[in-house]
């Protein structure tokens, strides 16, 4: 009588297996991992636009021109009566809520008249991402009075 042949996978063969095995987990958890930490990223640009959008909106429905003829005593938004009162304005003039506070916001007012063709004031409101995430411009034309 002979005796069956054993079946089974020899040591050499399962250490070659687990190695091919954990080499292709670890490429998989990798891409999970900057799959997961860059998930956020979306929500933070479309929160960026939001906040830009507000701002630009609430810059365009001022004046074109100084409608008072002054600035004097104009020393807060709240006081802003012009497109050109918002020029050089950060995040701490649009006092921000604390759930905003790691974005930047600038606002540049300059002419738009070549542009458009008529007097115009330009506005450009840049909110940047925090952590490197980018930044949104939006740009506007504020004509008229």
């Amino acid at each position: 009588m002979t005796r069956p042949r054993q079946r089974g996978f020899t040591l050499i063969e399962l250490i070659i297996f687990i190695v091919v095995v954990g080499a292709g987990l670890a490429g998989i958890l990798s891409v999970m991992n900057q799959v997961v930490r860059n998930s956020a990223d979306p929500m933070l640009t479309k929160q960026a636009a939001a906040l830009a959008d507000s701002v630009l909106e609430e810059v365009l429905q001022k004046a074109n021109a100084d409608p008072d003829g002054t600035n004097v005593g104009e020393t807060g938004r709240t006081d802003w009566d012009n497109v050109d009162d918002f020029n050089g304005a950060t995040q701490a003039a649009f006092a921000l809520p604390a759930s905003l506070a790691g974005y930047t916001l600038t606002v540049a007012v300059s002419d738009g008249t070549a542009a458009l063709g008529v007097a115009a004031r330009r506005v450009v409101v840049t909110v940047t991402v925090p952590a490197g995430g980018g930044s949104v411009v939006l740009t506007g034309y504020r004509a008229g009075l």
